[in-house]
């Protein structure tokens, strides 16, 4: 059997051609080609091996790997096996009777149990800064806390203060009045004294 590689050439049954032709290697998954180009069209699809020609292993290879996945998944079963707890016994010994109500504002501690308006009864499995992971029967959320504090304050609209300009072509005086300049010719009004 030959090594394919990416970019490397191999005849395939082409989709729309609908015939064995030379293709261009695209992807790979292991050993295995995934996906082609065909070289006389330019179209892209999965790959399928031209008629007759075949990827399976030989049957001798077949049987030694056979056993050697059945004599190392006994031995893996025998190292760790995978235990499944119910919701309910995670929350037995707890104080489910006083969980608090779920709330953003609030903060929470691992293995709390909390009371939410939606989802139900949760506990909180993990704490992540500002967001808490909170198991339910059905699935694990994750949701925001600590986020209280006083009411954001609104800003305060302060409309624009009407300023006299002159004509657009005449530069304004810079100052800390917001006085129109006078007109050409016109006298300066009269400065008030306290």
């Amino acid at each position: 059997m030959a090594t394919h590689k990416v970019g490397g050439e191999v005849d395939a049954l082409c989709t729309r051609c609908k015939l064995t032709l030379a293709h261009t290697i695209l992807a790979m998954v292991g050993t295995k080609i995934a996906r082609v180009r065909c070289n006389t069209c330019g179209g892209d699809h999965a790959y399928r091996a031209a008629p007759g020609a075949t990827d399976r292993p030989s049957s001798s290879t077949t049987r030694t790997t056979r056993t050697t996945r059945s004599s190392s998944s006994s031995s893996a079963s025998a190292k760790a096996e995978k235990v499944i707890i119910s919701f309910e016994e995670q929350l037995a010994g707890k104080d489910v009777a006083n969980a608090p109500r779920y709330s953003p504002k609030d903060t929470y501690k691992v293995d709390q149990v909390i009371q939410h308006p939606t989802f139900g009864t949760g506990y909180v499995s993990a704490v992540r800064g500002d967001k808490v992971d909170i198991t339910f029967r059905t699935d694990t959320k994750t949701l925001v806390h600590g986020r209280g504090g006083g009411p954001v304050e609104k800003p305060v609209f302060n409309p624009p203060s009407r300023q006299v300009t002159g004509p657009a072509d005449k530069p304004q005086p810079v100052g800390d009045s917001a006085e129109p300049a006078p007109a050409d010719g016109a006298e300066p009004p009269p400065a008030s004294e306290d």
